[in-house]
């Protein structure tokens, strides 16, 4: 059975960082792309950025270069959100998710297969 487990959640204050890990159970990241997606109260799920666990390489949503990084490390069998300099609208549930790399669009959802159960981050002022 997969399982994917964010964590690293929480409240903070504008202008923090933090960073949410991802770690999965019943599979290895070898074979697949991470990626990171996050949803607002009455918004869509929006994505963040992907990492193709082979080759390193990453993809990010154009309005999230710069602050968010996405990073792996192997000897764990886990994926890290780093998020700089956040904001208010940066309060959302965060989720990890996987999918078959190097085909169809890395910023649909649809294409992701195993998703976790995502994690909280409030950003207050």
């Amino acid at each position: 059975q997969v399982q994917l487990v964010e964590s690293g959640g929480g409240a903070v204050q504008a202008g923090d960082s933090l960073r949410l890990s991802c770690v999965a159970s019943g599979l290895t990241f070898e074979n697949y792309a991470v990626g990171w997606f996050r949803q607002a109260p009455g918004k869509a799920r929006e994505f963040v950025g992907v990492i193709i666990w082979s080759s390193g390489d990453t993809l990010y949503a154009d309005s999230k270069k710069g602050r968010f990084t996405v990073s792996k490390d192997g000897t764990k069998n886990t994926v890290y959100l780093q998020m700089n300099s956040l904001s208010l609208e940066d309060t959302a549930v965060y989720y990890c998710a996987v999918r078959r790399p190097y085909v169809g669009a890395y910023d649909l959802a649809r294409e992701y297969l195993y998703w976790g159960q995502g994690t909280q981050v409030t950003v207050s002022s």
